[in-house]
């Protein structure tokens, strides 16, 4: 057997201090910031040991194909003499345009969203159960998208649909052509079927372009059932964020796959409310708040940067991992208001991602830049389809119905809706009350379209209502409904208060000086100004969403002798016919409901 050669003593000390000075070498490379070490030069010696790879990313789309109206469709810009102005923003005509030009000259570039692309969509959306923003999604080149709440309003076997195509079980195919599906992959790793205890979805996904490899996980924020209509979310169960992230981390690990970001559907609440606000100014995650926090901070330190949501907000934050090291935290607001470029520099020696070099910005989808043919031309072809019913008018009304404010007005006109309807089913009825969250958007005095001002058409009344869900009618005890009332601001909505909207004649005082509960006055609550008796029987008007005790008020969901009625929308439409006239159109509510003490 012939003996392995071994280097001298000589050699030995030049490989040793070789190595050594590789090592240093490769420390003060990991220093450098990511532009003075990252390429795609291959040159003699194969590929540079960095590489650049940006992550273009948006949430929230919610089928805003056109752009969005009012203030759904500005984003606030803090300016370098520290004053603010707003932009108008969002349209995927302009999203289409502004995503091509940031990829432009990017080789390695990759497209994510954090959740809700579809869900509460106008009409041009809604109407076709999303067909056309999906078919949006894949001319936009979205690469992979977890769900969000919004994905199961229509439950699960719908959002298979979407993924994997084919013509709705009950309104068949919209056009001569059979719908395809997503393009790219949704991603749902804790949301499972309750008989096979498996994701419904595929739980995560890999990018992969030449060497490089980058792994997605998508979760959506595991309180999903107490924001969806029962039906939604039946046979499913929805787990822990955190748990679910750190046990597919370590699939894609065990893959090889060292490179991670997370899509999470949950978010959280920055210190301003201007799209560009340094997030890190007072050190590193101290500009953020909310559940996004919790999560970042729990997540495996395998995880290099969050993509979230479901907030609507806009942030670049770092927000420390559970070693003790900064990660990117990032959200672009909502209606396509907004998208997020991030640059993730790759060491291709570990595969992993060069942290301390994460840089991230949101950019605004302004409507200055010219508009993408291809989606002028998607939203010509399903306007022409949704034409006849959306020009429809249903109303007239003399000012805005703005939807803003602890109690807004056009919340207060749908529950005045709803207790009208309410009233022509069963004359007994004595209230109704609306949750904030099925309030979409406002009504508008200035026409959009031809149809002229102070005109409400049925595509404006869908996009304040477009869940579907039906006016229920339902019995309580004056206690009951005190303690539906004290639901508002306790419980599950201690931290972030739910404010229904009552109908006129429905009155009490919240008082934000105290806490929990006790901020509703208990004796304030009056009907018609009678206060209200804790041992009668009231008759209450809500939509099928609060009766099955959504949002937290489970008292709602123990009325009794329920009756169940016409879709919301349909209410509010002939409410708002009713009511209004060319002559004599209907003035937004006074909203002297509630009291408000702070």
């Amino acid at each position: 057997m012939q003996a392995k050669s071994r280097p001298s003593r000589r050699r030995s000390h030049a490989l040793l201090a070789s190595a050594a000075g590789l090592a240093a070498v490769a420390a003060l490379a990991g220093a450098l910031p990511a532009d003075a070490h990252s390429g795609t030069g291959h040159g003699h010696h194969g590929p540079s040991r960095y590489q650049d790879v940006q992550l273009l990313s948006f949430n929230d789309l919610h089928g805003n194909l056109e752009p969005p109206s009012g203030s759904s469709g500005r984003v606030t810009e803090t300016q370098a003499d520290g004053t603010t102005k707003t932009i108008d923003a969002g349209g995927v005509e302009y999203l289409a345009t502004h995503l091509r030009q940031a990829r432009k000259g990017k080789e390695y570039s990759v497209t994510a969203a954090g959740g809700d692309m579809v869900g509460a969509s106008p009409l041009i959306s809604g109407l076709f159960h999303d067909e056309p923003t999906i078919e949006a999604l894949n001319k936009l080149d979205l690469d992979v998208t977890t769900v969000g709440n919004h994905e199961f309003d229509e439950g699960a076997k719908e959002l298979a649909r979407l993924q994997n195509g084919g013509c709705h079980p009950t309104d068949g195919c919209y056009t001569d052509k059979k719908f395809k599906g997503a393009d790219f992959p949704y991603l749902a790793a804790n949301v499972l079927d309750e008989k096979t205890d498996k994701p419904i979805l595929k739980p995560y996904w890999v990018w992969k372009k030449k060497d490089v490899r980058i792994g997605f996980i998508g979760v959506t924020l595991e309180g999903t059932p107490g924001i969806v209509s029962a039906d939604g979310v039946k046979g499913l169960a929805f787990k822990d964020e955190v748990e679910t992230i750190n046990k597919y981390a370590k699939v894609l690990q065990r893959q090889g796959v060292q490179s991670i970001v997370a899509l999470v559907h949950e978010g959280g609440f920055p210190a301003s409310s201007t799209y560009n606000y340094d997030c890190d100014s007072a050190g590193a995650g101290s500009g953020i708040s909310g559940p996004i926090v919790d999560i970042a901070k729990n997540v495996t330190p395998a995880v290099d940067a969050l993509v979230t949501g479901h907030t609507h907000t806009a942030y670049v934050c770092t927000v420390d991992d559970p070693a003790g090291n900064p990660r990117m935290v990032t959200s672009a607001a909502s209606f396509g208001r907004l998208y997020t470029d991030t640059t993730l520099t790759y060491d291709r020696r570990t595969g992993d991602i060069a942290r301390t070099a994460v840089k991230s910005a949101n950019h605004v989808v302004t409507r200055d830049v010219a508009k993408a043919p291809d989606m002028t031309e998607l939203i010509g072809r399903w306007n022409t389809l949704a034409a006849p019913i959306g020009n429809r008018a249903i109303g007239y009304i003399s000012a805005d119905v703005n939807n803003t404010g602890t109690e807004s007005p056009m919340g207060d006109l749908i529950a005045d809706a709803q207790f009208a309807y309410g009233k022509e089913l069963d004359p007994e009825t004595d209230l109704a009350l609306m949750n904030p969250g099925g309030v979409r958007a406002g009504l508008t005095y200035v026409a959009k379209g031809s149809e002229g001002d102070g005109v409400v058409t049925y595509a404006e009344g869908f996009t304040v209502q477009p869940f579907a869900n039906t006016v229920n009618l339902q019995d309580f005890t004056g206690a009951q409904l005190i303690q539906v009332l004290k639901e508002q601001v306790s419980g599950t909505n201690a931290a972030a208060p739910k404010i229904l909207l009552p109908s006129k004649g429905l009155t009490y005082t919240l008082d934000l000086t105290k806490t929990g509960a006790d901020r509703v006055v208990a004796d304030s609550v009056k009907l018609n100004g009678t206060a209200v008796d804790p041992a009668a029987t009231y008759r209450v008007a809500t939509n099928s969403f609060l009766a099955g005790g959504g949002d937290g008020f489970t008292t709602l969901g123990q009325g009794t002798d329920d009756v169940v009625g016409t879709d919301d929308l349909s209410a509010l439409a002939q409410y708002l016919t009713a009511n209004s006239s060319a002559t004599s159109p209907l003035a937004p509510p006074a909203t002297n409901r509630i009291t408000i003490v702070q």
